[in-house]
C-alpha cells in the first residue's frame, strides 16, 4: 500500500508514519507539508519513516501530486481554535476548501480512498446526551466550522472506486515529535512539570473526549484499508477517555504524584462542552479500537516533557504553542497574513 500523507510535519502525522511501518505489511508512507512548523520539533522528526517528503502549500496541489497513491490522508490544517480565531480566512482556505480540492484531485489522480480528519468540535454545546453522527451540529468556532464546510464538500463525492472516510477525532493528547502543548492534556501535563500545579482556566464543568495520538493512527489505518461502505462520517473515541475538564486536571495531577490543581471558579463558561457516541465507531472498526492506558500515556508524555529544551520561557510562551510559531512568522514577514510563504 502506498500512502500520502498531507500535511506528514505536525502534531499527527509522524505518529501515523510510525504507526504504518510497524505493520506487518509493507506500507510506503510519503508526506507533504507547507513545513510552518520546522524547528519546533520536540524530538528528532523520523524523517526514515517517509519514503519521500514535499514541501508544497495544500493549496496548490495538483493532480499530478497525487497520482499513484492507493490513499490519502488529509491531516493538512489550521489547528485550533486560537488559531482560527487570529487567522479565520486562512482557516477556511487550508482546512475546508483546500480539503475538499484536495478530494477532488485525488479522485481524478485515481486514488482509491481519502481520509479526512474531522473532528469532534463540531458539535460545539451539547447537551449531556452522547452526541451521535446524525444529530445537528453546533460549531461555534471558525475551527469548527471549517471541519462541518469539509464534511458538507465531501458528501456525495465517493463511488465504488473512492471510498472516503471522515474521521471526527475527539480531542488529541500524547508524546509526539511534533509536541503540541496547546492541547489540553498536553498543557497540564507540561504546566504541572514546569510550576508544580495544574491551572484549569475555565470553571472546569466543559465535557470533553479525549484520544491519543497513537489511537489516532491506529483509526486512520482503518480509514485507509478498510471495506464496506462508499462514504462514512464517524466519531471517533472512547467513553473510557472522556472528562470534565476539571476531573480531567485531578486525574493528571494524581498520576504525577499528586500535584495540587487550581481551578478558575470565576471563570466564564466555556460553551464548548459535548459528550459523544462512538458506538458506530465501535461497530464498524473493532480492531482498531483506541488501546492506550492513560497513565501510562500521561507518564509518556511527561518523560518527553522532561527533556525538552524551553529556552527559559513558561509553557504557553513557547514554541510547542503552535500559535506563537505563526504569530512570530508573521510578524517576521516570513508568512503573510494567508498563511502563506512570502
Amino acid at each position: 500500500m502506498k500512502v500520502l500523507i498531507v500535511g506528514h510535519r505536525g502534531y499527527i502525522g509522524p505518529v501515523v508514519a510510525n504507526h504504518f511501518q510497524s505493520l506487518p505489511g509493507k506500507v510506503e508512507v510519503h508526506g507533504i507539508d507547507s513545513n510552518w512548523f520546522e524547528g519546533s520539533e520536540a524530538i528528532p522528526f523520523p524523517s526514515d519513516a517517509f519514503a519521500s517528503e514535499t514541501k508544497a502549500d495544500t493549496r496548490d496541489l495538483t493532480a499530478a501530486d497525487l497520482k499513484g497513491y492507493d490513499a490519502v490522508v488529509q491531516l493538512a490544517a489550521v489547528s485550533n481554535d486560537p488559531i482560527g480565531k487570529e487567522f479565520e480566512g486562512a482557516t477556511m482556505g487550508i482546512n475546508a476548501q483546500a480539503a475538499i480540492a484536495t478530494a477532488k484531485l485525488a479522485k481524478e489522480a485515481g486514488v482509491k480512498r481519502f481520509v479526512f480528519a474531522s473532528s469532534c468540535s463540531m458539535y460545539g454545546a451539547g447537551s449531556d446526551s452522547l452526541r451521535k453522527e446524525t444529530d445537528t451540529l453546533n460549531p461555534l468556532t471558525a475551527y469548527a466550522r471549517s471541519k462541518v464546510a469539509t464534511e458538507e464538500g465531501l458528501r456525495g463525492m465517493a463511488t465504488d472506486t473512492f471510498m472516503v472516510t471522515s474521521l471526527r477525532f475527539s480531542t488529541a493528547c500524547g508524546a509526539s515529535p511534533m509536541l503540541r502543548l496547546d492541547l489540553v492534556l498536553n498543557d497540564f501535563v507540561a504546566t504541572a512539570l514546569r510550576t508544580g500545579k495544574i491551572e484549569v482556566l475555565s470553571d472546569g464543568s466543559p465535557w470533553r473526549p479525549l484520544i491519543h495520538v497513537e489511537d489516532m493512527a491506529r483509526a486512520i489505518e482503518w480509514a485507509c484499508t478498510r471495506d464496506g461502505e462508499r462514504h462514512v462520517e464517524v466519531n471517533v473515541g472512547s467513553q473510557d477517555w472522556t472528562w470534565q475538564i476539571g476531573q480531567l486536571a485531578k486525574d493528571v495531577g494524581d498520576v504525577l504524584g499528586g500535584v495540587a490543581v487550581e481551578i478558575n471558579t470565576d471563570a466564564q463558561p466555556d460553551n464548548r462542552s459535548y459528550r459523544v457516541d462512538f458506538s458506530k465507531f465501535e461497530g464498524l472498526a473493532p480492531n482498531h479500537q483506541p488501546q492506550k492506558d492513560f497513565a501510562q500515556a500521561v507518564n509518556e508524555l511527561a518523560a518527553q516533557v522532561k527533556a525538552m529544551e524551553f529556552d527559559g520561557q513558561d509553557v504557553r510562551g513557547s514554541k510547542f504553542i503552535r500559535l506563537n510559531i505563526l504569530r512570530g512568522l508573521v510578524g517576521e514577514n516570513k508568512l503573510d497574513k494567508d498563511l502563506r510563504w512570502s
